[in-house]
């Protein structure tokens, strides 16, 4: 395993699947109340520079599950780059805490911490990538599905760090990935062209919402406007008005697709509230996944060497039942 989780791209296939097969553990250990503290006396700093509600409250009870504590850093008491040099903030932090979690605008940002830190340091979301979301949405995927190969997702809507994320995903395990954005709001160009020299023909974009849900096992969407985006709001629904999800598109997909979205969710703007409360959705699932699949990163990057306790990556999925 790397030593931080910045990019899925980052990851081998191996450590991967370990990471979800983990994740299954530790939520069935959970479930039976069978207390599991690897990282007791531990201790997580979080530095958010965005807003939080799933990312804040699934680290932060993660970390107090496994035995450690954590540290909720806001804006105003660090100012990264402002205040102090993001480098300098790194070799201070690494003197205190076990492991960072990271939730910044800038991508570089989260980069230049793990540059500067010899503690482990987890990507919770940057305007370029979301990995923490797509291994949730993985987790998810192979828990409703029973496989993490050989099917469909399409992704509507912009071209943003949650598609960025999945296109690093598509490179490490074998579905297939069709992305419809409007003309401008595609995927970052560099990610997607890695992803379709690794991926080939398991990876399209078209600016055709039905094409590119056509026989999708996985229905994806996300907001029109990201956190920063608020003064584009207006004139992005109104581009991305033929980029819905509801009813109508989702006849185009497999009759039993799965419905995801990473949330907050905007009702009747990118998804339509049949489709998100319908039968299909697992959006809900999605945000429970977050606590587990982080409860594994977590483990795997700050664990200390030598501890004899159960490793949970060694649990298979056959074993899961899952």
């Amino acid at each position: 395993m790397v030593k931080d989780f910045i990019s899925i791209a980052d990851v081998s296939r191996e450590d991967l699947e370990n990471l979800i097969s983990a994740s299954f553990y530790l939520r069935e250990r959970l479930a039976r109340g069978i207390s599991y503290r690897p990282l007791e006396g531990q201790t997580l700093a979080l530095i958010f520079e965005k807003p939080s509600l799933r990312t804040r409250v699934t680290f932060e009870t993660g970390m107090y599950q496994l035995g450690g504590y954590s540290i909720y850093l806001a804006p105003e008491q660090i100012q990264l780059g402002v205040r102090e040099a993001v480098d300098d903030c790194a070799r201070n932090l690494e003197r205190w805490v076990d492991g960072i979690v990271a939730r910044t605008f800038a991508h570089e940002t989260v980069v230049e911490l793990a540059q500067n830190c010899c503690k482990p340091v987890i990507n919770g979301l940057t305007d370029k990538l979301h990995p923490c979301q797509i291994m949730a949405d993985l987790m998810t995927i192979q828990e409703k599905l029973g496989r993490l190969e050989e099917f469909k997702i399409a992704f509507i809507g912009d071209g943003n760090n949650v598609a960025n994320s999945w296109l690093t995903a598509v490179e490490k395990l074998p579905f297939f990935l069709s992305i419809s954005t409007p003309r401008g709001y595609e995927p970052d160009k560099e990610i997607f062209d890695r992803a379709k020299l690794v991926a080939g023909e398991r990876v399209m974009l078209t600016g055709d919402p039905v094409e590119a849900v056509r026989d999708a096992e996985v229905v994806y969407t996300d907001v029109w406007a990201s956190m920063g985006q608020e003064n584009e709001a207006e004139e992005r629904k109104k581009t991305f008005r033929p980029y819905q999800v509801n009813s109508t598109l989702l006849k185009n997909a497999k009759r039993d697709a799965l419905v995801m979205h990473c949330l907050p969710a905007h009702r009747e703007e990118e998804i339509t509230s049949e489709v998100l409360d319908g039968p299909n959705s697992v959006v809900y699932n999605q945000a429970e996944n977050r606590l587990h699949i982080q409860k594994a990163i977590m483990i795997a990057l700050m664990r200390k060497k030598g501890d004899d306790r159960t490793e949970p990556s060694v649990a298979s999925r056959e074993k899961q039942n899952v």
